[in-house]
């Protein structure tokens, strides 16, 4: 089997061996689980150190007749988001050790997930994507819906009927492009170069369908409404997924589109900047008011994925390498901030920021790792997020002068809610409820650590990720001159 094929199948054969491990060994299902995804994240990272990546290609006609062909591959967008999959799906299965009820159907639903994520990033085709795009529909649904909290049901139902409506677009837009094109066929690239040709009216219709598909799942301002109840109401390690990898997928799949429609995307420049800034904006408003802390942080993501739409909406080398890098730090950032929160919510069962003071002194190692999520959120210096953040800036005042100042505000209002959480947290006088809450773990200290190494490397070393991201950036943005 191809390297590319087996990295999409590996956490399906673990998903298979997991069936059949007897009920009662719960710890061997959880052991098969962290095996699975460790190998998995191994052979991810060992893609940093291809020379040639378009060698990886593997393309197997499937429906010749219908232009439809197994072919996947990885660029400069995908590498980055395949090791941020790999990443929290590794990160979400140490952080699932509470999970003690149908033990086998949690984790062979989790490495189904990681399969399909895989498959999103790696497909080249677009039937190809446009089926692990659906798959991952299936194991959330019931992750969230059984093993959820009390609103759980409405939860996963609201998520599916959201992600399914946006899929429906994302369905027309594809069927409308391809008997648009004389072609006939699926294949990302050669469906590329003929809508290209297409006229600039034609292509931004299709690209409002792939619009609304994508931003759905981003999410964008006013599409949104999934994601706050998903969030709450998914356990922990769910909502590491949903936050760091989910969301990615919709940003993900806009660049793709906007490769394929750079007309499209010109005329619709400025109104991509205006959802943008709206949702930045709406966003860290709607986090400062939260007082539970999975709340604050999905509101957020819708904050913070308005910077990656706006780097998108430059179309300019800088704002584009600001938007991929966004995706990548913002995965870290909230895969932490989620994974801290979901810890601090088993030991004390609330999320109430107004139930907590003085956590600083009886839980000095999970204080230093929260402030230090909260501080990379908000895009301090020496993280990914500034890296990030900065680009997206300067790219956007290219383009659009002073008006890009509002993202600016963006930043101030995160700062308020991130502070202001520190507060509530960490100062205070001790009260009686907290002095008995149990510090991080040796394994949870690892997890946690892993992800901040990656947020800082990235941020005091940038050069890394930028020689991966910067010729698909540079490529992207020449269709736009």
């Amino acid at each position: 089997m191809h390297f590319l094929s087996t990295l999409i199948v590996l956490p399906l054969l673990g998903a298979l061996v997991i069936i059949s491990i007897p009920s009662q060994r719960p710890n061997w299902v959880r052991a098969v689980a962290l095996l699975t995804s460790s190998l998995t994240l191994v052979l991810t990272l060992s893609l940093i150190n291809t020379p040639d990546l378009t060698s990886l290609t593997e393309h197997v006609k499937w429906n010749p007749r219908m232009g439809m062909a197994y072919i996947v591959g990885v660029d400069g967008f995908s590498l980055p988001m395949i090791i941020l999959a790999a990443l929290l799906c590794l990160v979400s299965i140490l952080a699932s050790s509470s999970i003690s009820e149908r033990v086998k159907g949690y984790y062979f639903l989790m490495l189904f997930l990681e399969s399909a994520m895989l498959g999103v990033f790696l497909a080249q085709d677009w039937v190809l994507f446009y089926v692990f795009w659906e798959m991952t529909l299936i194991p959330l649904f019931f992750l969230i819906d059984r093993w959820g909290g009390r609103r759980r049901h409405g939860a996963a139902l609201n998520f599916v009927l959201y992600t399914f409506g946006g899929s429906v677009f994302l369905l027309i837009a594809m069927l409308v492009l391809y008997d648009s094109l004389p072609s006939h066929t699926f294949e990302m690239e050669a469906m590329a170069q003929g809508a290209r040709l297409l006229t600039e009216h034609k292509q931004l219709w299709i690209f409002l369908g792939f619009l609304i598909g994508f931003g759905v799942k981003m999410p964008v301002f006013p599409i949104h409404g999934w994601l706050p109840l998903a969030h709450v109401e998914a356990p922990s390690p769910v909502s590491i997924l949903l936050s760091g990898i989910l969301l990615k997928m919709g940003s993900y799949g806009l660049l793709r589109a906007a490769e394929m429609l750079p007309a499209g995307v010109m005329s619709l420049q400025n109104p991509l900047a205006a959802l943008a800034l709206i949702s930045l904006i709406y966003g860290g408003l709607l986090a400062w008011r939260q007082s539970d802390l999975k709340a604050m942080i999905a509101y957020s993501s819708i904050s913070h994925m308005g910077v990656v739409l706006l780097g998108i909406a430059t179309l300019n080398v800088t704002g584009l390498t600001g938007a991929v890098m966004q995706m990548a730090a913002h995965g870290f950032v909230a895969g932490a901030l989620f994974f801290l929160i979901g810890l601090l919510y088993e030991r004390t069962n609330t999320r109430d920021i107004r139930d907590y003071s003085s956590l600083v002194r009886t839980t000095p190692r999970f204080a230093f790792f929260t402030i230090l999520a909260l501080f990379a959120a908000v895009g301090m210096p020496g993280t990914a997020g500034f890296v990030a953040e900065l680009h997206a800036l300067l790219g956007g005042f290219v383009r659009w002068g002073w008006v890009v100042i509002v993202l600016s505000v963006g930043v101030l209002i995160s700062a308020a809610y991130a502070i202001r959480t520190i507060v509530g947290l960490f100062t205070g006088p001790v009260s009686e409820k907290m002095l008995h809450v149990r510090d991080l773990g040796k394994t949870e200290m690892f997890t946690a650590g892993a992800l901040t190494a990656f947020t800082v490397s990235i941020g005091i070393f940038p050069a890394g990720l930028l020689h991966i991201i910067n010729p698909a950036v540079e490529e992207l943005s020449r269709l736009f001159q």
